[in-house]
């Protein structure tokens, strides 16, 4: 591995030029791919198959045809002034002039009079009307809903309170907006910090951005034919991004290393790839494992999710491979500090290994900061060990208590539109009536449907929580009835839970009685549906990617407790993460300095995305990490020593990586989406405890803890297992490496410092 991937960096470096135009000439294709291809067609009907929510959803799309429960919808809130009542002459004329005006628009299926079909509060404060159109939101046009907005600043106008809920003026959440461009400033900030050079710290952005642009151009050029959408590479954009900014910081790192040490630019970069690049190609594994580990939880969009972000990190690995050497052939000493420079380390020599001692000791084995703090834990690995393992644990104590929903328009701020109507319905009409329950009841095999059909709506109407049973609706062929029941509690309270759990419980002796067959649906038992799914689904997925993980880290490390220790702790960090979380977003303790109104149930898919997300980027420090080491001990280095040698050489640059991925992912905690800020504060504070605390702390104490049992094998494992060199040490005897020294020398007798 480690001599293939030496070559692949020599000749890219060589032939920059050419590797430069081939990645140029790819992301032109997929450019003109993506601006030629079809809209991706959006079904739209199927979240997860095989829950009953969805199942009783299908059934209604299939019995009552011509029904687009798909399509945009608006909610119209009016509350009347103080002292005055909805029905009053001059309140109702505006309520009515507003219905008319929206429903001679082409495109709206209809708009019901709140009058005439009894959405009027019992105090008469408040009405509504569900204007429903033909097409989905984002099929609406700026006119169609530019003529519904001037409906309602008329109805405004008359002095009625108007707030408007639904999808069809419903703003899209922003990924972060200004915040998220300020985390990348970061991050470059970081780069320059930690680099010294401008080039240096510009290089891994660029070359990041470059992979995320040819991601993300394959997925719409591919859009069309395997239905993906911009929504679907949300994560390969995020993690194209976090990656490549990773990967490429790794090489230049080690070339700036190899430089430093008095290799010519061509063999800086061939050691670079060769030995860091066998990291990147490892930790990207364990990456693409995760993702594509998504597919066994059975939601069709999370599999494409995944699939595609595997795809961005096999992009972002081929590009750290080849376009990070090439273009370090470009520049090949402006990626190197000043002050590197300016001692003449730039410059290329003839002799490398006489200007390396001409110039004093390499930089790469001076003291610094990782190199003392590894010191430091291994003279204090019990210690060590126990504090992060009681804080993480501690931190990870609310992660018991999850409770996953979908948060909807209760969790918005309450500035927005969405928020105010939710809460004038609330107070008009109760908690429950912002998610009611839809009853689909297959009335087949009924010998009266009519009656089997009011008899369910009876018993549902009976179940302790359910306040009100709309009158039955039949489908042409009279075979199928649809009905809706109101809980008194809200969409994501636990009552309402128990009152979807109860209505099934009681099923089988329901549909005995009548003969006939009923399911539960609508927003709030999908929902609750979709979150019990995800929850059952977590500990399989978490089983499936450490499983495959252990075994990819085996043949790198070729041990058999540091792929466990990293397991350990990458399940340290998650579940701390996770009880943050659950700490600010779902209890509220300290939701108010992050803008969080609302307290409530985490985000069903949120977990998923944590895990699948972090397990990569804490995969990506403990490869790079630890590969560093064993290369070290590989090389003569004892135990202890082997892991000063690493931190030396890699405790900056994991720290610097870990800071970018947090500046960056917390950029989402500023969006006004209470969604967005959770994935965003959970990535971060992930990142923050897997980086600072499993693998700089946890990970060398352990490994003090073990001294050379670290690194045992059994021999008839050792045999078994494919050798791979991820530490590079045949770079030290092969002819290519001794044939790329200065001047064709020939290697000296003494083991080569790689």
């Amino acid at each position: 591995m480690a001599t293939l991937l030496y070559r692949i960096g020599r000749t890219a470096f060589r032939r920059r030029w050419l590797v430069a135009l081939l990645w140029a000439v790819i992301l032109g294709a997929v450019g003109l791919g993506a601006a030629k291809a079809p809209a991706a067609s959006d079904d739209g009907t199927s979240f997860m198959p095989g829950i009953e929510a969805q199942q009783a959803f299908d059934l209604i799309g299939e019995r009552f045809p011509g029904s687009d429960a798909n399509g945009a919808n608006a909610r119209i809130v009016f509350v009347a002034p103080d002292g005055e009542k909805v029905t009053a002459p001059a309140n109702r004329a505006a309520i009515d002039t507003l219905v008319a005006e929206a429903a001679d628009e082409p495109r709206v299926a209809g708009a019901a009079n709140p009058f005439t079909a009894g959405a009027v509060s019992k105090d008469g404060s408040t009405a509504y009307v569900t204007v429903n159109y033909r097409v989905k939101a984002d099929d609406l046009t700026d006119t169609d809903k530019a003529a519904l907005e001037k409906a309602i600043d008329e109805a405004r106008a008359s002095g009625l309170t108007v707030e408007v809920g639904g999808t069809a003026l419903a703003t899209q959440p922003a990924a972060g907006g200004s915040s998220e461009v300020i985390g990348i400033a970061l991050a470059a900030v970081v780069l320059l910090i930690t680099f010294g050079s401008l080039a240096a710290a510009g290089l891994p952005l660029l070359t990041a951005v470059i992979g995320v642009a040819i991601s993300m151009a394959s997925i719409i050029a591919l859009g069309s034919a395997f239905g993906l959408s911009l929504t679907t590479g949300t994560l390969a954009t995020m993690l194209g991004l976090a990656v490549g900014i990773d990967y490429a910081l790794f090489v230049v790192s080690r070339y700036r290393e190899e430089r430093a040490d008095g290799h010519a630019p061509h063999e800086a970069a061939g050691v670079a790839v060769g030995t860091a690049g066998s990291a990147v190609v490892f930790a990207g594994l364990t990456v693409v494992i995760a993702l594509a580990g998504l597919s066994v939880i059975g939601v069709p969009m999370l599999t494409k999710m995944g699939l595609c972000a595997a795809g961005a990190v096999v992009v972002a690995v081929l590009i750290a491979l080849t376009l990070v050497p090439a273009l370090l052939g470009m520049w090949p000493n402006a990626v190197l500090s000043r002050a590197t420079r300016k001692r003449g380390r730039a410059v290329t020599v003839t002799d490398t290994t006489a200007a390396a001692a001409a110039e004093g000791p390499a930089t790469g084995d001076a003291d610094n900061g990782g190199s003392r703090w590894a010191r430091f834990v291994l003279r204090r690995p019990v210690a060590v060990l126990a504090a992060c393992v009681a804080g993480l644990g501690v931190l990870a104590l609310p992660a018991a208590q999850l409770e996953m929903g979908m948060p909807g328009a209760e969790s918005k701020p309450v500035s927005s539109t969405e928020r105010r109507a939710y809460d004038a319905l609330a107070d008009g009409f109760g908690a429950g009536f912002n998610g009611p329950l839809t009853i689909v009841a297959d009335v087949r095999g009924a010998d009266d449907p009519k009656a089997a059909a009011r008899e369910i709506a009876q018993e549902i109407g009976a179940t302790r929580g359910v306040v009100s049973v709309s009158p039955a609706q039949f489908n042409k062929a009279g075979d199928t009835a649809l009905f809706s029941a109101v809980p008194a509690t809200g969409p994501n309270d636990e009552d309402t839970k128990d009152v979807v759990r109860t209505i099934r419980s009681e099923r089988p002796g329901i549909e005995r009685e009548t003969g006939a067959t009923f399911e539960v649906t609508g927003s709030t038992a999908m929902n609750i549906d979709i979150a019990q799914a995800l929850q059952d689904a977590l500990v399989p997925y978490l089983a499936v990617i450490l499983g495959l993980a252990l075994i990819l880290l085996l043949v790198v490390f070729r041990s058999v407790l540091v792929p466990v220790k990293a397991a350990f702790g990458f399940l340290l960090s998650v579940l701390a993460a996770l009880g943050a979380v659950v700490a600010v977003f779902q209890w509220g303790w300290g939701a108010g300095l992050l803008g969080v109104e609302q307290a409530g149930p985490i985000m069903s898919l949120m977990p998923i995305f944590l895990v699948g997300i972090v397990f990569g980027l804490a995969m990506d420090y403990e490869v790079f990490l630890v590969a560093r080491m064993r290369e070290a001990y590989v090389h003569g280095d004892r135990a202890p020593q082997a892991v000063v040698t690493g931190f030396r050489h890699s405790a900056r640059v994991v720290a610097a990586a870990a800071v970018i991925m947090i500046a960056v992912f917390s950029g989402f905690i500023g969006s006004g989406e209470s969604m967005i800020k959770t994935i965003g504060f959970g990535l971060a504070v992930a990142v923050l405890f897997d980086a600072f605390v499993v693998r700089m702390a946890l990970v060398p104490a352990v490994l003090a803890l073990l001294g050379d049992r670290a690194w045992w094998l059994p021999r008839w494992l050792d045999r078994l297992l494919p050798r791979v060199d991820v530490e590079g040490a045949g770079l030290a005897a092969s002819p290519v490496h001794d044939a790329g020294r200065a001047g064709g020398e020939p290697a000296p007798q003494e083991p080569a410092r790689i």
